[in-house]
């Protein structure tokens, strides 16, 4: 069988759009590519922020795959319309079936993230150099690595802040590296919540390749009122890397699952829909202690 690799070059803050578009139409994963430059005589790498991001799709060849790319391209249509931000022209190529269960791992490299967090893909090698947390992550080819701006943030306050012993609460865990990151930071319990079948096994198999399978627990769901009374005060710190408007009607239930104290790290927010998350978290009581801002995108820290 032979696929055909859709790719489209886009503005950071339209990556979310476009890679929902792709996947709706598309069958064999997405993938992300973001810049990157070469640092270490070529043997590491580092995220460029702010510069074009492509990502690509991928079809099996198999006579509908014409409909298929005629709808991706009608929907890039409907995205450019309805906003200014960059959503390039859709490009074409044909990948043979030897090719195509690694092509997408191509995109992937080993990145450092904040002061010692550094994201192994499972298929690259890399030696840690003194007191670097190493996460082995087999992302899937739908999910991210933690280079996208919100999975970056979240990764650098859940560094900051997370405490040896504490309990964790991931929302929306997709491939568990939040999860993962925790743990290795010395929490003592991270429990997992996500609506997506395919999440749940991503986290729980990159759980069992980091050895942390005795502290990560991954369960399919959401946190609605049930299981917000249910968790009532159970966790040290909570991250929710979802989107604005999400984040913010579970705004209650993320509020309430917090201990005494607790600190809530809130992503996945476009910067012009901030008021859609933090105002429904002000609303339970939350106090905003700091935030963080890359690109068009928000992070909010909130205290119980």
């Amino acid at each position: 069988m032979h696929w055909l690799e859709l790719t489209v070059q886009t503005h950071p803050e339209a990556v979310e759009s476009v890679s929902e578009l792709l996947n709706r139409y598309t069958t064999g994963g997405v993938a992300i590519e973001e810049p990157i430059e070469l640092i270490d005589e070529g043997q590491e790498y580092r995220v460029l922020t702010g510069q074009p991001v492509k990502v690509h799709a991928y079809l099996p060849i198999d006579g509908k795959e014409e409909e298929a790319r005629q709808q991706v391209a009608e929907g890039l249509w409907h995205l450019v319309s309805l906003g200014p931000q960059f959503v390039g022209d859709l490009q074409t190529r044909i990948v043979h079936e030897e090719d195509w269960a690694n092509a997408w791992k191509d995109y992937y490299h080993v990145t450092h993230i904040g002061q010692h967090l550094v994201i192994r893909p499972s298929w690259r090698d890399y030696t840690p150099k003194g007191d670097e947390v190493v996460l082995e992550l087999d992302p899937g080819m739908a999910f991210g690595t933690g280079l996208h701006p919100t999975t970056r943030m979240c990764l650098e306050q859940a560094e900051q802040r997370t405490q040896p012993g504490m309990r964790v609460l991931d929302v929306g865990t997709g491939s568990g590296i939040l999860a993962l990151a925790a743990a290795k930071l010395g929490a003592a319990s991270v429990h997992c919540v996500d609506n997506s079948s395919v999440a749940v096994e991503s986290a729980t198999a990159n759980a069992v390749a980091n050895h942390l399978s005795d502290r990560i627990t991954v369960t399919l769901g959401v946190l609605d009122e049930a299981e917000g009374a249910r968790l009532s005060g159970q966790y040290d710190l909570v991250l929710a890397n979802i989107i604005a408007r999400v984040i913010g009607s579970i705004a209650p239930n993320l509020a309430r699952v917090l201990a005494a104290g607790g600190i809530l790290i809130a992503s996945g927010i476009i910067e012009d829909r901030r008021h859609e998350a933090e105002q429904p978290l002000l609303a339970t009581g939350l106090k905003l202690i700091d935030h963080v801002i890359i690109d068009d995108w928000v992070t909010l820290i909130m205290q119980k």
